[in-house]
């Protein structure tokens, strides 16, 4: 029977490793990168032949462009976004452009986190001036060059694919400039293009990560390799905080190719030759669990702790003239309650991480959403300087917030140093499910007065949920007492309502909950759409023109309702059987209205036929990637509101797979129309905004099709059967 490693050094890495799972606000390495030392211009040792005016990019004399992204792709769409900006400000030529993942350092910060990391749907958005301006910086640079060697006013110059073009037609290729141009001065602030101008940027373009990902060139984190590496399969805890009480590591390593067992705090690990052999020995271990304090846990303990919530729902997060004013003055009144369940992230491609450490330096190859955290964690980990780390950002193959914990960059150094050698740690999908980083539970129960003409006087809402912000470990709840998280959506949404109050009550059942696709958006888009649904209903008004009405104050959400209701022909009749539902929401800046059309089947069998989604992202930088974006979210958001679902048992998550955790099938995929509203407004997040509405959206079908009010996901089809 094997037990934990009692030896004083690795114990107290162990530990190590067990508060960083809890606790990761680390400061990011303090040396700059050796890509980023390169570009400077004038920079020792850096190529002589290369234009590197910044961290962004490099042009060399055969003309082409290679543009460095500091962002994680995970199907999102950045390793073509970021060098569309460059490009654009650069007036490169597009076809001679070539994007690379960049290392950890400061210059590829995200500017509105502060570190190098990739969530929030924020790349775009938070690199639209910054990258934009590295590019025009370095084409002024290259008139400058072309000016100084014709002996022109720089003014008299212009550019167009990659070249300068003087007054007399006469013109100089970036590549022949490069080397002029690299003595030039870096101006601060260069002057930025006009929107009408862009050739670029706006339209549709092909993504430059595409024909590697079809042919299986592309390297995703599972396809990294090295010379000696063993592959790590670990018996996670079957819930956040259980601890491994016995197992036995004989049976373990008499698995052909087996080498080592090791016990972390997370779980059991097997190493082996290859991942058959280590998943075979790990589930040769037997293990016996701790399961602590949350032996007990079970689905109706999650929904009694939500209960609890609700009663002492006393942080305000909105109050607006008064409440009881309101409900007097009301002509009727209702009240209902909506539910959500934890979710998993179910990404397709499983968690893994390659990690070696050698002495006082540390690699890993995985497919990251916070490298720039990653690299100060793993420096404590494996107890070297963070400029010993180096993280190597390879694809993702899905990212939904999942891989922007650390728990399996950890897991993989911690192993490596305790073993000797690299280490491949893959998680295996039951594992994943139950490892926790869920999306909260979270149940709302609204009270809502109407004048009589049935428009709302009083809406009264609160919500327990576990919070988010205290999981995170480098979040702080404010002194209200309100998880921003756990109420986005609903404390701002857009109606005009003159007596409000929105309250949130911590409930924390026990699982480890994390950022989930849209966040708190997911469910409180949900909540609020069902239920102004429900008033429109109480009204007796066309549920479009009773939320035009109460939102005279927003254009833009007016603007994709108009714009989703047209394109879907709200007005227009359906086949029999067919049933529209409309909703929309705002996250990340972005502005997203769902038109979905449904049948319910005698068997309660649901189907969404048609779903059509106007967005209004403000500018835009790639209209292709946009509508698939939104595509993405649709079904993600649709998986979840038609099948979602973690439920617990004697203190153990039940699903383990795609199985009892199914998500869309394609012959179960709707027809889906994105339409992009032109605006001159900021740029807003897409990877997330699109996934809000949809949940909502079949809800209100559903209800137009039965005048049943389904109010908690995932949607119960044998409610909806017919006798």
């Amino acid at each position: 029977m094997g037990i934990a490693i009692e030896s004083p050094s690795r114990r107290g890495l162990l530990k190590t490793g067990a508060a960083l799972t809890v606790s990761f606000a680390l400061p990011l390495a303090g040396t700059r990168a050796a890509l980023a030392q390169a570009a400077e211009p004038g920079a020792s040792g850096g190529p002589s032949n290369t234009f590197a005016p910044n961290a962004w990019l490099r042009i060399t004399p055969d003309n082409k462009v290679t543009v460095v992204c500091g962002s994680a792709e995970m199907g999102q769409g950045v390793l073509t976004a970021i060098p569309m900006m460059v490009a654009e400000e650069l007036d490169a030529d597009w076809a001679l452009v070539s994007v690379e993942q960049a290392p950890v350092d400061a210059a590829y910060n995200n500017p509105m986190f502060g570190m190098q990391a990739t969530g929030g749907s924020t790349t775009v958005r938070a690199h639209w001036t910054p990258v934009r301006q590295a590019g025009a910086a370095a084409r002024q640079m290259l008139v400058a060059a072309a000016a100084q060697q014709w002996q022109l006013d720089a003014a008299s110059l212009r550019t167009e694919r990659g070249q300068v073009i003087g007054p007399n037609g006469r013109k100089a290729s970036y590549g022949s400039l490069v080397a002029a141009a690299a003595k030039q001065p870096v101006p601060d602030k260069p002057a930025l293009k006009d929107r009408k101008d862009f050739r670029i940027m706006g339209k549709p373009t092909r993504r430059l990560d595409s024909a590697a990902k079809i042919n299986g060139t592309a390297k995703f984190g599972i396809d990294a390799r090295v010379d000696g590496m063993l592959v790590a399969v670990m018996a996670r805890a079957p819930i956040a905080g259980a601890k491994p009480k016995a197992f036995d590591e004989g049976k373990a390593k008499a698995i052909k190719g087996v080498r080592k067992v090791i016990a972390l705090p997370s779980g059991v690990a097997v190493l082996a030759d290859g991942y058959w052999a280590a998943r075979q020995g790990r589930d040769a271990l037997g293990i016996e669990w701790d399961l602590g304090a949350h032996a007990d846990l079970s689905s109706d303990k999650v929904s009694s702790t939500l209960d609890e919530g609700l009663q002492n729902a006393t942080a305000i997060a909105l109050e607006t003239g008064n409440v009881k004013d309101g409900s007097a003055n009301s002509a009727r009144s209702l009240s209902a309650q909506y539910d959500v369940p934890y979710l998993a992230h179910a990404c397709m491609e499983p968690l893994n991480c390659l990690a070696w450490v050698r002495g006082d330096e540390v690699t890993i190859w995985a497919g990251t959403q916070s490298q720039g955290p990653a690299q100060g964690i793993l420096s404590q980990v494996a107890q070297v300087t963070p400029a010993k780390v180096k993280v190597n950002t390879l694809l993702l193959g899905g990212g939904f917030g999942r891989r922007f914990a650390p728990d399996f960059t950890i897991d993989a150094t911690l192993l490596s140093k305790l073993s000797g050698s690299p280490v491949k740690l893959i998680y295996a999908r039951e594992d994943d499910m139950a490892a926790g980083f869920y999306r909260p539970t979270s149940r709302v129960r609204f009270d809502a007065g109407l004048d009589d003409q049935g428009r709302p006087l009083m809406l009264r809402a609160d919500v327990a949920s576990p919070s988010i912000m205290a999981a995170s470990g480098f979040m702080k709840i404010p002194e209200n007492g309100v998880d921003a998280m756990a109420v986005e959506g609903l404390a701002d949404h857009p109606y005009e309502i003159p007596h409000q109050r929105i309250a949130y009550g911590r409930a924390e059942p026990g699982p480890q909950v994390w950022f989930w696709r849209s966040v708190g958006h997911s469910q409180n888009a949900f909540f609020i759409e069902s239920f102004i649904d429900e008033l429109a209903h109480a009204a007796k008004t066309d549920p479009l023109k009773y939320r035009l009405a109460l939102l005279e104050k927003h254009p833009r959400a007016r603007g994709v309702l108009l714009l989703a209701a047209e394109k879907a022909g709200w007005s227009r009749p359906l086949p029999k059987g067919r049933h529209r539902g409309i909703a929309v929401a705002e996250s990340f800046g972005t502005w997203v209205a769902e038109v979905a059309e449904v049948s319910v089947g005698k068997d309660g069998a649901i189907r969404v036929h048609r779903v059509t989604a106007a967005v209004d992202c403000g500018q835009t930088v790639n209209p292709q990637t946009i509508s698939r974006q939104i595509e993405g979210a649709i079904v993600y958001g649709l998986s979840a509101a038609l099948y979602g679902r973690i439920t617990f048992k004697d203190g153990k998550v039940e699903q383990g797979n795609f199985h009892d955790y199914p998500v869309l099938r394609l012959s179960e995929m709707p027809k889906v129309d994105v339409h992009i509203v032109q605006s001159a407004e900021a740029p807003g997040g897409i990877g997330e905004p699109g996934t809000p509405p949809i949940a909502p959206a079949v809800a209100n079908a559903i209800f137009a099709a039965t005048g049943k009010r389904l109010r908690a996901l995932p949607f119960d089809g044998e409610a909806l059967k017919q006798a």
